[in-house]
């Protein structure tokens, strides 16, 4: 379910961002979210390479802190910057619900986790 959940965000939620929010250039829009996806090229940097038992926030370049204010500032920007940066936060978002899916099955599974601190402090919610 959690890996359904994982690719339905991915794949098929931004369709719907674009349809709602973009109505007339949607084909465009949905392109441009889908493209945000080449953001886990930085994947390719990590040993191993997949890691189911991994939260990729603040783990992998693309997907630091660091990058997620840069992320918000793309929103400030005209289109097609702002719809990237719609794309690549939404991005850091569907990774981060897989993360706490897998802090709830499995706290021990991201003990070593550079965004254990932030899982924790959802969690708490």
């Amino acid at each position: 379910m959690q890996t359904l959940l994982h690719y339905f965000l991915h794949l098929v939620f931004p369709l719907g961002i674009a349809w709602m929010f973009f109505n007339k250039e949607w084909k465009k829009a949905y392109l441009i979210l889908l493209l945000t996806m080449l953001v886990d090229l930085d994947h390719l940097l990590a040993s191993p390479i997949f890691d189911a038992d991994r939260c990729s926030i603040n783990f992998h370049p693309l997907h630091s802190y660091y990058a997620m204010v840069f992320y918000v500032g793309l929103l400030f920007l005209r289109k097609p910057f702002r719809i990237l940066g719609i794309g690549l936060l939404f991005h850091m978002f569907t990774d981060l619900m897989d993360c706490l899916l897998t802090y709830q099955n499995c706290k021990d599974c991201l003990a070593a986790s550079p965004a254990l601190d932030v899982l924790e402090l959802i969690s708490r919610w």
